[in-house]
């Protein structure tokens, strides 16, 4: 055991999980690769959590965190920021939500919170819908509607949270209809349950479950549910803190695989933006953006470096068509993965969109999860020189895998035959 992992171990939560029976600590990186401190380089195929989304390193962003950080650091919300109001303007325009307001925290979990307090704020009403198998963050109104149990401690909440099919489309009692008859069969299942509860707040949803798997509905889902919720006045919460700015590929939201009855009423983001350093997001229309009758600020949401760096990333995205770059890449990477697990016994199903993509591990011959194998090939991946994540609903039964937006078809190969040679060793 390390020296750094026993110093963990004695001051922080058991509860922090580390990968690898031996945690690694990563020192450096550059590009789609990352260094630890005994010097091993390894290729990056989980990016921080989906949050070195362009690269390590990237020159532009350095660049701009270090000329903000010269300028200055910190001034609050209290106090006028050219940063925050530019990348808050693009990110408007951008989120394709008519009369847009943008409020920055400091992660996709206060993102969601903030969602959640404007949503029960305007609609007088603590009850929410959210997905099973979902994942939203780490705070106690977060967690009261996380429908993961891996990831949701307690069963204590401010909220009233009912719980929808419609995530997981391979899964539960409608896995063996046709798309369009799932789609049927889960907006049923929405009418009935809304006809036995009070109002509702709103509906918060992942166009794709993040840490549930990279699991997803047909396209048109949400769309569908939309007409619904539309009838009786119940908000759409788009959570985009895992699928936005292009990296399924497709889309640069993932709410537009079900834009068929327009934007969702409130978007959350994090993660990605600011390639690594600590931003979130709320748009929403304006009238339920200014819904609070209280003063509100953040402290640390808006910060100009942060804000500086967001810019630069987005810049850098947009000029570079990495959504392009994603559905490209991703889809060869999709296709390799696709034919290197046919003939293994123990992988489910690949499944995923662009640089979002999941592989589900069960015992071979069965639907049984296997989070023992998911934990193998983690550990097998790493030693060759790979890194992943792991997820899904099903005790952690799922391997992520979510590359930086700038990988290419040379490195999609590289980490695809060290993943085979894992899933084969497994």
């Amino acid at each position: 055991m390390s020296s750094l992992f026993e110093r963990h171990r004695a001051v922080a939560p058991d509860w922090l999980a580390l990968y690898y029976r031996h945690p690694i600590e990563i020192t450096h990186g550059e590009g789609r690769h990352v260094w630890d401190a005994d010097g091993k380089k390894y290729l990056d195929f989980f990016g921080g959590i989906l949050t070195t989304m362009t690269a390590h390193a990237l020159p532009e962003v350095t660049k701009a965190v270090s000329e903000q950080a010269g300028r200055i650091i910190h001034s609050s919300t209290l106090y006028l920021n050219r940063p925050m109001v530019e990348l808050a303007e693009r990110v408007a325009a951008l989120s394709g939500i008519p009369d847009a307001r943008v409020f920055f925290t400091t992660s996709g979990t206060e993102a969601n919170d903030t969602a959640l307090l404007l949503a029960t704020a305007y609609r007088r009403s603590n009850q929410i819908l959210a997905m099973r198998n979902s994942y939203h963050g780490r705070s106690f109104s977060t967690v009261g509607i996380t429908g993961n149990r891996a990831w949701s401690p307690t069963s204590l909440s401010p909220l009233q949270t009912l719980y929808v099919h419609g995530g997981v489309r391979t899964r539960g009692p409608y896995a063996q209809y046709s798309d369009e008859r799932f789609i049927d069969a889960c907006v049923a299942d929405l009418e009935d349950l809304i006809g036995h509860t009070r109002d509702i707040a709103a509906l918060i949803a992942e166009p794709v479950q993040g840490v549930g798997g990279f699991t997803s509905p047909p396209d048109g889902l949400y769309a569908a549910f939309r007409e619904v919720l539309d009838r009786h006045g119940i908000l759409w919460i788009a959570d985009e803190v895992q699928t936005g700015w292009g990296r399924t590929g497709d889309h640069f939201w993932g709410w537009q695989a079900h834009a068929e009855n327009g934007p969702p009423d409130i978007l959350t983001f994090a993660k990605g933006i600011a390639n690594g350093m600590s931003v979130g997001g709320v748009v929403a229309r304006a009238e339920i953006m200014n819904c609070l009758d209280a003063n509100s600020i953040s402290t640390f949401g808006g910060s100009p470096v942060t804000m500086a760096a967001g810019l630069a990333n987005l810049t850098y995205l947009l000029d570079h068509d990495l959504q392009g770059n994603a559905r490209r890449v991703g889809g060869l990477l999709m296709e390799r993965l696709r034919a290197i697990t046919a003939g293994v016994d123990g992988v489910r199903e690949v499944r995923g969109r662009g640089l979002m993509i999941g592989v589900e591990l069960t015992r071979p011959g069965t639907d049984v999860p296997d989070p023992d194998a998911a934990a193998a090939v983690l550990e097998a991946a790493r030693e060759g020189g790979l890194l992943i994540g792991k997820g899904g609903g099903h005790h952690t039964t799922a391997l992520r895998i979510a590359p930086p937006l700038t990988l290419t078809v040379a490195e999609a190969e590289e980490g695809a035959a060290i993943l085979e040679e894992a899933l084969r060793a497994v």
